[in-house]
């Protein structure tokens, strides 16, 4: 049976990334969407139509976006392998040298150093100058079509709160649940990106609640100037 390729912790955390991404971007398009349609026009049916129309183009568009960005990164990986299979044919010393500054830069002996390098060139050559250089794992490059796939449907699922929200509650509640909502949402994208870069939990969901109410008042404001 054949061992069945496990992805790397760099390969999970780009498509988190693109669909922490999508669902931020999906949940500001379409409550901005949402708000500038409803100050200018008051129709339900032209707010249902504008919304749902910038849900589907928008996701279709980050998808699309994720994919040529990812596609770009995953080309120079390539490069790069076929880059360093020469080298090590027609510079094996050059590359040994770089393996074994590595580890003299991580503070082992230089006897040591050059051992290590001599052995991990012995056993996996490839496989050690692209893990010391570039800190890539053979046969493990980012993937396009995952990027893309977990940017369209977190753009598809972020955008779902507020139009849900604005369309099935109505009455004097309708604009406070819509924004109170997209606050919750962006509050729960904020926790995540905090989480995957290791960085301040509060100031991530706080910086995304305030970019999304500027973005409901711009849009909003913006809807009744055309009113």
């Amino acid at each position: 049976m054949a061992n069945k390729k496990h992805m790397t912790m760099d390969e999970k955390l780009n498509s988190i990334r693109a669909g922490v991404l999508g669902s931020n971007d999906g949940i500001l398009t379409v409550v901005g969407v949402m708000f500038s349609v409803s100050a200018a026009s008051g129709s339900a049916f032209a707010l249902f139509i504008a919304a749902l129309s910038n849900l589907i183009s928008g996701a279709f568009s980050m998808a699309s976006g994720e994919y040529a960005s990812v596609s770009s990164q995953s080309d120079s990986e390539k490069v790069v392998v076929e880059r360093e299979k020469q080298l090590l044919k027609t510079d094996f010393e050059g590359q040994q040298r770089d393996v074994t500054d590595f580890y003299i830069q991580k503070g082992i002996s230089q006897a040591t150093a050059a051992q290590i390098s001599r052995e991990l060139l012995a056993k996996k050559p490839l496989e050690t100058v692209l893990s010391v250089k570039y800190d890539i794992t053979l046969g493990h490059y980012m993937n396009p079509w995952q990027a893309a796939y977990s940017s369209l449907i977190c753009f598809t699922i972020g955008g779902l709160f507020p139009l849900l929200a604005m369309i099935f509650i109505k009455g004097p509640y309708q604009f406070p649940i819509t924004i109170a909502s997209t606050t919750v949402a962006l509050a729960f994208t904020g926790l995540i990106s905090s989480k995957l870069s290791n960085g301040f939990v509060k100031k991530a969901i706080w910086r995304n609640i305030i970019i999304g109410i500027i973005t409901i008042f711009i849009h909003y404001g913006l809807g009744k100037i055309f009113s």
